[in-house]
């Protein structure tokens, strides 16, 4: 199966009515720069709208906004009633004004014993068709309907650019409308955009069901206020009712930009559906609204309010309309039942920026050009590489998760991470060590944030016998939790240390937390490698909520990357014999790792049978999909092979041959099922020799999407591109839109952390590491002949490397988009005797095993906007 057939052929031929319902060109123009849907595949689309640590809104399918998770918690299903946009064309040769909600209409079945969601705005005249266009953080819908004299179209995005957090975590999501006129004459418009005023909600759906009107009892003294700061008009809707420390304390904005503006602060109430009524008539006969006054709700009580632009469209004009919809919400509720009574909030970041959401509203129109821009460039660095569309596809939509609730970020620019997100709350806290094993998008996308992880877990969750608490409570103790340690989630932080420190290259940093990091790795010899013979044997707490008894090279290629990883560290801080010991053990370790566990195929379990626990839970002679977990994030981070190639070969072709199904049917699963029927997907583990036992390790039979990336871009690191690329191909067709949300991976809860492993798939198909402290860049594409391109990140700077790779020789170049990039020594795919170099920069050039290394002296230094372009010829 591959989607590239299933899925992008179906998005090829949806292009064209994408360019034609947002007036853009088809054949010959611009080409999409993400997967597009229609139809049924609308049905299912959920796409985040919001800053790291911010929590999102999510751009349905059909134009609609749902899901409204502003409220510092997740809120599945949850909607503001009657906060949508609408348009009103007059003129135009019309014969009467015409209404539309900028939406199109909902797909069957409609469901409800009480007919559809009329505070959806349901019962007024919608689009009869959509095309919706995905490549985050970027969403576009082209609507259409024969019936109205323009083209109308909606982009959606939040800023992203890498590296540059704080303007990727600005609560707001940016609605822009275009509209391009084909009537025969000039075409009067009005675009709408109402809201509630939801202050004082929070963000918990209600026993009756979600929030259908304005009459809950935790409203009152709401307040909707216009604001005007030079050409930008807005509204601002706030609450009396609550002190500045409650949960529910906030404020939520609308703005827009210039032109003829229009407001109504409150709707007219009265009985039964007056106010919605009376809303329509007056946006249908004067199309224009009247103001109002600022007066608090009654308790129990608030408002609808709607900010509108109107213009005139001469025939074949066009033009947009930008919406920024912002919040404020900057307390916290700490739900976990265990946290103290004083503990039972906290603040997070992106509230003490800001003194309500019109700032940021502000701040966001006024800059909303440079910052569109700078995300454009991002998302069309990643879109316009060359790597396989579904591996684009699974780094782009998985890294939507560090906006969603999943990823808090605190008071400090700290980060509080759940594995991911129950429909009204977070699921499993906080920063699971183990989970986030695999998480490597935030790492790249900004560091900053991943390095405040480890601060927790290295300077406030070590234990004073060298125990790490895999899991941070909130707020974070010295010493962490009580519950045992994880090992994987210890030895994956001594690697995650090493990343962090080679992504950022600071010295300091990495002294501050060296001692403890030593300690966490020497743990070992105390509880899982009492012998300190390099393999790992004592009671193993893991990522399936178990314990392995026995070696195993799950955490054993995890211990030997550790030690690994912190042999280099040492060497690096001038700690000589401590670096030796570490390798050393590593060595030993790697020979009697394989000796004890390579069964011809893969690699097994020994299970200690002399522990009453093993009994049950363990996989023993299966063959285990994360067998060799370490040795991926070892090649992610650049430390090579911890056991023998052929070996590591063998497994990965052993895994993907016994464990990857083309199909589920007859597959008897009694666990939790993410893949069925026809879908194919990679199991966690299979016996393919016999002795299954009675009662395996749980989970065994589920499909996880974090770990197939993470096995995916292991074939692929190893040459199995073919293989690898059918792994994320499965997992993209299972998440289509119409039987799942292709921006919500699921596992344990929705936006599944683990799944951030999907950015690996970039690095293992480009063949990228950049090393900070040595200043080493490669790259190495799995497949490197003809035009190759992709999107980097290096630490200090990102860009876009691309080249041309034939017998003639390579030409490539090297763009820095944003920050500054050192280069001291430049590693690329060549071929044949190197006859010479061309390069303005002065360097030296030798062919080793590897391809073209070039060196240069002085260092090659490269500021945003500027290029290093290269070329190599064989004699």
């Amino acid at each position: 199966m591959k989607l590239s057939r299933r899925d992008w052929l179906r998005s090829t031929a949806a292009a064209p009515a994408l360019a034609r319902a947002s007036g853009a060109p088809a054949a010959g123009g611009v080409r999409p720069r993400g997967r597009i849907f229609e139809g049924e595949a609308l049905r299912e689309i959920a796409f985040p709208l919001g800053g790291l640590g911010t929590g999102t809104v999510s751009l349905g399918g059909y134009g609609n906004l749902r899901d409204w998770e502003i409220f510092n918690r997740p809120n599945k299903g949850g909607i503001l009633p009657f906060t949508f946009g609408a348009m009103r064309l007059s003129g135009g040769g019309l014969k009467r004004p015409l209404i539309r909600v900028l939406e199109r209409r909902p797909l069957p079945p409609y469901q409800g014993g009480f007919g559809l969601h009329r505070e959806q705005a349901v019962g007024l005249p919608h689009f009869s068709g959509a095309v919706f266009e995905g490549a985050y953080p970027f969403a576009n819908i082209g609507f259409q309907d024969d019936q109205v004299p323009a083209m109308v179209s909606l982009e959606a995005f939040n800023p992203m650019i890498p590296l540059d957090t704080a303007n990727s975590s600005l609560p707001a999501a940016v609605l822009t409308y275009r509209l391009v006129s084909k009537a025969p004459a000039p075409l009067d418009v009005t675009v709408a955009f109402s809201a509630i005023n939801p202050v004082g909600y929070d963000g918990k759906s209600l026993l009756s069901g979600t929030l259908a009107d304005r009459n809950r009892p935790f409203f009152g003294a709401n307040v909707n206020e216009y604001r005007r700061d030079g050409d930008i008009h807005g509204l601002l809707f706030s609450s009396r009712k609550y002190q500045p420390d409650s949960p529910r304390h906030g404020s939520f904005a609308l703005a827009t930009r210039g032109g003829d503006i229009s407001y109504r602060l409150t709707w007219e109430q009265g009985d039964w559906w007056d106010d919605f009524h009376l809303w329509y008539d007056e946006f249908l006969t004067a199309g224009r609204f009247l103001g109002g006054s600022p007066a608090p709700s009654p308790d129990g009580l608030t408002n609808y309010a709607t900010l509108a632009s109107h213009f005139t469209l001469d025939p074949g004009q066009s033009r947009s309309v930008n919406f920024v919809l912002s919040w404020h919400f900057p307390v916290v509720e700490n739900y976990d039942p265990a946290a103290l009574p004083h503990a039972r909030t906290m603040r997070n970041w992106y509230g003490g920026r800001w003194p309500s959401a019109w700032e940021p509203a502000a701040y966001l129109m006024r800059n909303l050009d440079t910052l569109r821009d700078r995300s454009l460039r991002y998302r069309d660095a990643l879109h316009g590489s060359t790597l396989p569309p579904s591996v684009i596809d699974a780094v782009s939509s998985q890294a939507s998760i560090m906006r969603t609730n999943t990823v808090m970020v605190g008071e400090g620019k700290v980060v509080f991470a759940f594995e991911g997100c129950a429909d009204h709350e977070g699921s499993c806290p906080m920063n699971c060590t183990h989970v986030y094993n695999y998480e490597q998008s935030l790492a790249h996308l900004y560091p900053d944030l991943e390095r405040s992880m480890r601060e927790l877990d290295f300077l406030m969750n070590m234990r004073a016998d060298g125990s790490m608490s895999f899991r941070t409570p909130v707020p974070p103790v010295p010493g962490g939790n009580r519950n045992h340690p994880a090992a994987d989630g210890q030895m994956g932080c001594v690697l995650k240390v090493y990343r962090e420190w080679r992504i950022c290259g600071d010295d300091a940093w990495l002294r501050r937390l060296w001692p403890e990091v030593k300690r966490a790795l020497e743990y070992a010899w105390v509880k899982w490698d009492a012998d300190r013979d390099g393999v790992m044997e004592g009671e193993q707490h893991n990522t399936y909520d178990i314990n392995f008894y026995g070696p195993n090279s799950m955490m054993g290629t995890l211990y030997l990357g550790a030690l690994a990883a912190a042999s280099r560290m040492a060497a690096h801080l001038g700690e000589a014999e401590t670096a030796r010991s570490y390798d050393e053990l590593r060595a030993a370790g790697a020979a009697k790792l394989d000796r004890l566990l390579w069964n011809g195929e893969y690699f097994v379990q020994k299970v200690d049978e002399s522990a009453p626990a093993a009994r049950k839970y363990q996989y023993g002679d299966g063959c285990l999909s994360d067998q060799l977990l370490g040795q991926w994030f070892a090649e992610v981070v650049g430390l090579g092979r911890l056991l023998p190639r052929e070996h590591i070969r063998a497994a990965l072709a052993s895994v993907f041959r016994h464990n990857f199904r083309n199909g589920f049917e007859g597959f008897p699963n009694l666990q939790r099922i993410f893949a069925t029927g026809d879908e194919s997907g990679l199991l966690l583990c299979s016996w393919p020799r016999g002795k299954r036992p009675p009662l395996p390790f749980v989970y065994c039979d589920e499909v996880w999407t974090g770990i197939e990336y993470q096995v995916a871009a292991h074939l692929i690191y190893e040459g199995m591109v073919k293989e690898g690329v059918a792994i994320v191909d499965a997992v993209r067709a299972r998440y289509d839109g119409v039987k799942r949300n292709p921006w919500n991976e699921i596992e344990l809860g929705h936006h599944y952390a683990r799944a951030m492993s999907s950015w690996s798939l970039l690095t293992a198909y480009s063949g990228f590491s950049y090393s900070a402290p040595s200043r080493e860049l490669s790259f190495h594409p799995r497949q490197p002949r003809g035009v190759f391109r992709t999107l980097f990140t290096a630490g200090s700077a990102w860009g876009v490397y691309s080249h041309d790779f034939t017998l003639k020789g390579l030409r490539a170049e090297l763009r820095v988009e944003e920050g500054d990039l050192e280069i001291a020594t430049l590693s690329l795919p060549f071929q044949g005797s190197l006859a010479r170099v061309e390069c303005r920069a002065p360097h030296s050039a030798v062919r080793d095993s590897e391809g073209l290394r070039v060196a240069f002296r002085p260092l090659c230094t490269l500021p945003g906007g500027s290029t290093l372009t290269l070329a190599a010829y064989p004699e």
